[in-house]
């Protein structure tokens, strides 16, 4: 990958789309983790206004310190970098509060970790109208396009998503372009979603790195039937996650009423 051509390329997009658009910057979350990190560093290159927003819900204190230190060090490069931190713990804790108990604990735990999403997508949203912006994704393929690995309407509600056609593999090595902190590019990625340390490969069962062979033996037309071994395991997974999220990739269905209807 020529990084720097790809840097530059996706910097010059977001300009020209906010200018199109005629609006005025970009708002991004930023979690502590590498792919909001690279997203808000490319936001901040295109010289437009760019607004960090660290929004905390019973979050990990590495990952507050992480999303805090990269914060800093882009407000260092790049003076058009605002950051504004919405402690959502206590909306969480009131919204949970106001919803009846459930007998099944454990659906009710995963409703709740897409509710912070979701209570943080609203919130990127109020900014975004508040100043004009743009809310920039920090999705990447094999999130987006692979696995379906985030919350629908939720992380996966912005109006643009700048790294979407790069893997996960791929946004490393932007961030080591980028001079993104080595504490980010090292820490193991987390979706943050959960209050506690598991991680997306905790979660999923495969790495990125297995999960993008995956994405590619598919894409090759291939089954299950043609592997062995742990190959084959890390396949059946993400075709799993593959066909389970299928809904959160593709356009909303719109039941079309025939015309002999009208």
């Amino acid at each position: 990958m020529k990084i720097e051509k790809v840097v530059d390329h996706i910097v010059r997009w977001l300009k020209d789309y906010a200018t199109n658009a005629q609006l005025n910057g970009f708002v991004v979350g930023v979690s502590g983790g590498i792919d909001s990190a690279v997203t808000s560093t490319l936001c901040a290159k295109t010289g437009m206004p760019t607004l960090c927003l660290e929004m905390p819900i019973h979050q990990a204190a590495s990952q507050v310190s992480r999303a805090w230190d990269h914060i800093i060090w882009l407000q260092e490069h790049y003076k058009n970098v605002d950051v504004t931190q919405v402690n959502l713990t206590p909306v969480f804790d009131s919204l949970v509060d106001s919803f009846p108990v459930v007998e099944n604990e454990e659906e009710r735990f995963m409703s709740l970790a897409n509710t912070r999403a979701r209570l943080r997508m609203t919130s990127l949203y109020y900014f975004a109208a508040l100043k004009g912006y743009l809310v920039a994704g920090t999705g990447n393929k094999v999130e987006d396009f692979g696995v379906g690995f985030y919350t629908k309407y939720g992380d996966g509600g912005v109006d643009l998503s700048p790294i979407a056609d790069l893997l996960k593999t791929e946004v490393y090595a932007v961030a080591e372009f980028l001079g993104v902190n080595k504490a980010i590019i090292d820490a193991p990625p987390t979706d943050g979603l959960w209050g506690d340390d598991r991680t997306d490969e905790d979660q999923i069962g495969a790495s990125y790195p297995e999960l993008e062979w995956a994405m590619k033996m598919a894409a090759e037309g291939k089954t299950s039937l043609d592997l062995e071994g742990r190959e084959k395991e890390v396949f059946t997974i993400y075709k799993r996650f593959n066909t389970a999220n299928k809904h959160k990739m593709v356009p909303i269905p719109v039941c079309e009423v025939p015309d002999l209807y009208r």
